[in-house]
């Protein structure tokens, strides 16, 4: 069944029928010369969600969405895009935010976001309303009239985030929106990010801050290599890896040599506490950590997507799951 999403304006609401599936990737492959930049990539973005892309520099992500946006095209396999295999039919339907920004400086910020609006043809008087909606959304009424050059850096991005939106994208793919953000800028894009969800957008979250990804994203896909690594709902993936990682803080940090604790294969310092991973019997580790000093904190938890990520990209694989006994 195809899903609904619902556009308000002002009252009038309009609906758009999208598949269940916004995009699908079949068995994608993409050379440069001789370098491959996606290796037999397959994959599919629930319409509706909000799909995080991550993966470590030069692995691939950006070309996956090059190819999504149809920029390039696949020396192999399938691109499908809101139900359709053609490289111009779905453009309209899409909202971009690269990770290189690509405003006019000289240009003010009205006609800097009616340009894009044009291109993505919304009409005059639309995007006028439009752009007065969205500035005044993002504290930047008083700037409508602003040489761009003459903004901040998060009032830029706020700008360049405006342009992706204009049209009202039945996609909207955004490479690294975060970057160079301070909290409060970076806290009020976010909101937006998620009303859009809330509005029926698919989005596709492209970037290296883990706790984002993990805080925001309903499906998570990691590429490596040109290679799919992880792809699933964040508590799926983490339930692969299970219970291994332990957090514990003893009073000063007087402790160094967590690596003897028995059963301790590897060690992050967070600073405040640090996270063991480790195998066997947990008991054994407070035991041997009530000897050393006062425990102010231990917990045993599933590993955040930052470290899944470490791992991951370190070349650990999950860990093998145990069968479940046959009935016979």
């Amino acid at each position: 069944m195809a899903a609904i999403s619902h556009r308000r304006e002002k009252g009038a609401r309009t609906f758009s029928t999208m598949p269940d599936s916004a995009v699908r990737l079949l068995s994608v492959v993409k050379n440069y010369d001789r370098q491959r930049a996606v290796d037999n990539l397959s994959l599919e973005v629930p319409a509706g969600s909000i799909y995080g892309f991550i993966g470590p520099n030069g692995s691939g992500k950006t070309t996956t969405l090059r190819l999504i946006l149809h920029l390039i095209l696949p020396d192999q396999g399938i691109v499908e895009v809101l139900g359709e295999r053609g490289t111009r039919a779905a453009n309209d339907r899409i909202g971009y935010l690269p990770e290189e920004r690509g405003l006019y400086k000289k240009m003010t910020v009205q006609r800097q976001i009616g340009y894009f609006g044009r291109l993505k043809g919304v009409s005059g008087p639309l995007i006028r309303k439009r752009t007065e909606y969205w500035l005044d959304r993002l504290g930047l009424a008083d700037r409508i009239g602003a040489k761009t050059e003459s903004l901040s850096k998060g009032m830029r991005q706020k700008v360049q985030f405006i342009t992706a939106v204009i049209m009202k994208p039945d996609i909207l793919i955004l490479d690294e929106p975060f970057s160079g953000l301070d909290p409060l800028n970076l806290e009020t894009i976010r909101k937006e990010i998620l009303q859009l969800k809330r509005e029926g957008t698919t989005i596709l979250l492209s970037t290296h801050d883990m706790t984002a990804a993990e805080n925001m994203c309903d499906n998570i896909f990691m590429i490596d290599g040109g290679k799919k690594v992880l792809d699933g709902p964040l508590s799926k993936i983490q339930e692969n890896f299970g219970q291994d990682t332990i957090r514990v803080r003893l009073r000063g940090n007087e402790f160094n040599s967590w690596e003897t604790l028995p059963g301790v294969s590897a060690v992050r310092d967070q600073g405040r506490y640090q996270e063991l991973r480790f195998k066997g019997d947990s008991g054994e580790i407070i035991e041997q950590l009530s000897r050393l000093g006062v425990v102010e904190h231990f917990e045993i938890v599933q590993p955040s997507l930052h470290d899944i990520f470490l791992r991951l990209a370190a070349g650990d694989k999950p860990p093998e799951k145990e069968s479940e006994p046959s009935d016979e």
